[in-house]
């Protein structure tokens, strides 16, 4: 039982870097079905369309369904074109909200395109049957070699005995696919390690702090989903049996349009107020405000 214990508490600590981890792991699966039951090189001058469609086509829509997936992405976009109408909040901010909240989707939404492109570049063979069609390998390996050269190199990726009879001189074309692989592998992880670092040290707030807004959040979306379904359980249940009693509804106080809207911004936690969410500050700011206005009355 502390074993299990352990295990799920090193889960929830890692819950980031283990779901980018089973989102890379299925991006490769994927990326070997396809390449085995899909791919399948024509040999001919058709090479450079059908290998670049196999090696970005499905990367791309990858990077459009990471955003589709991803929660706050709907949550940024709901509303937004009625937001002049109904908000006073700064246009500035909003937008520098927006766009900060963004960077983030797409941070997410790259990971499985670019676990993708790694993955096909290191097997190479999407690129070989790609780069065996481009004009500027023929013009650079078949220099000064007739026509007979160009015909042979569109066929490397249906015969290995050709790449060694053409390329003797040069990198193959799956060493060049695996050099490219690896260097996008170390500048991804290069920039994501200098973004992290900026990130971290132009932080007005304290490690601790950052852990503990954290927390707040994660725990915040459990208590409001299970208030949430329990509050409109009972509304629907004092709904159903009214109208099937044909009896007068109690009272039963909900938010209002109002209400929703105010704790639906998105939040940008700042070193000016003391909040750790547009909920918090809400009940922080509105409630406040209504219960000093009832004691005046």
């Amino acid at each position: 039982m502390d074993t299990l214990r352990r295990v799920l508490d090193f889960c929830i600590r890692h819950q980031t870097i283990l779901g980018y981890s089973i989102v890379s792991l299925l991006t490769a699966a994927i990326e070997y079905i396809f390449l085995a039951v899909v791919f399948k090189c024509p040999c001919n001058s058709g090479n450079m369309l059908y290998g670049s469609v196999f090696l970005i086509v499905p990367a791309f829509i990858l990077f459009l369904l990471g955003y589709m997936m991803n929660p706050r992405m709907w949550h940024l976009l709901t509303g937004i074109c009625t937001l002049k109408k109904s908000c006073s909040c700064s246009p500035w901010g909003t937008c520098a909200g927006c766009f900060c909240v963004l960077l983030q989707v797409t941070a997410r939404a790259v990971v499985a395109p670019l676990t993708w492109l790694s993955v096909a570049l290191l097997r190479a063979t999407f690129y070989e049957c790609m780069a065996s069609g481009s004009s500027l390998i023929k013009n650079l390996m078949c220099k000064d070699k007739g026509a007979e050269c160009h015909e042979m190199l569109v066929k490397i990726p249906c015969d290995e005995k050709l790449s060694e009879k053409i390329l003797s001189e040069y990198l193959s074309l799956q060493a060049q696919s695996q050099l490219i692989g690896w260097f996008l592998i170390t500048a991804i992880m290069t920039v994501a390690l200098i973004a992290k670092c900026i990130s971290r040290c132009c932080s007005p707030f304290s490690y601790l702090q950052i852990k503990f807004w954290k927390t707040y959040l994660k725990n915040k979306w459990e208590v409001f989903e299970a208030k949430a379904k329990e509050h409109a359980s009972k509304l629907s249940e004092i709904n159903v049996n009214c109208f099937f009693e044909a009896t007068d509804p109690a009272p039963f106080q909900t938010p209002s349009n109002e209400d929703w809207r105010k704790i639906s911004f998105l939040y940008a936690f700042n070193s000016q107020e003391q909040h750790y969410s547009m909920l918090h500050k809400y009940i922080n700011t509105n409630r406040g405000s209504n219960n000093r206005l009832g004691k005046g009355d």
